[in-house]
């Protein structure tokens, strides 16, 4: 089971993520905890990343797609991964290909841009203690106050709408390309090699959204492809 999960800021990818995880037994990859891990563990790809992002600049897809490959190599992805939000772009799509890495099925969770726009800009926080609360969803007792403490909620700056419509068009960007990408394979090879994108409704019930991703995958396993 080697899936991509994408969704836009928002979507509840993260959630999303974790059940797929537990549901099949296979680790979460990120781009970000493998660089963390790199870096703790001084490898000598994660010294190289070290060193490039203390100078300020971007990681490059070789190191990055390096780490993911070596990641790939431990004994928890033997029965297969989800990469969450990796590859990003085409380069690193075109990347994994030559290196070898597998992904089934992509798994799109798509919510409607205002609506990510609501969720994400009515967050705010209890900066001491983490609390969160929604100005529709989970309001405080008391509006702009933590329910414990009194205090005054923040709105974290990547929640202001401004920004998170800039984080949408960032993704859609990014995304709407990959798809082309992994699509025009479809066309191009052998259908019994060839990939399943699974579109799901991100809005509505946990369960429901669950379920959706557990019935479109179960129903196209046994003709599994990869790209």
């Amino acid at each position: 089971m080697k899936i991509l999960l994408l969704g836009p800021p928002g979507s509840g990818k993260g959630t999303q993520a974790k059940f797929i995880c537990e549901k099949f037994g296979i680790p979460q990859i990120s781009t970000g905890d493998m660089l963390r891990a790199a870096v703790k563990a001084q490898t000598s790809l994660g010294l190289a990343a070290q060193k490039i992002m203390e100078a300020g600049d971007l990681v490059s897809d070789d190191i990055i797609l390096g780490l993911v490959k070596e990641r790939l190599n431990n004994p928890d992805c033997q029965h297969g991964y989800l990469l969450d939000g990796f590859p990003r772009t085409i380069a690193q799509a075109e990347g994994m290909r030559a290196m070898g890495i597998e992904i089934e099925f992509i798994v799109e969770l798509q919510v409607d841009d205002e609506e990510i726009v609501r969720r994400l800009s009515g967050r705010r926080i209890h900066e001491a203690s983490g609390r969160t609360y929604h100005i529709d969803f989970n309001p405080p007792k008391v509006k702009g106050h933590d329910d414990h403490t009194g205090e005054p909620l923040l709105q974290r700056a990547d929640d202001r709408e401004e920004t998170v419509r800039n984080r949408l068009q960032v993704y859609h960007r990014q995304t709407a390309p990959l798809i082309e990408f992994y699509s025009a394979l479809v066309a191009g090879n052998n259908q019994a090699l060839s990939p399943r994108h699974i579109r799901i409704q991100g809005s509505g019930e946990i369960r429901e959204i669950q379920q959706s991703i557990l019935r479109n995958i179960e129903a196209q396993r046994a003709g599994s492809r990869s790209f």
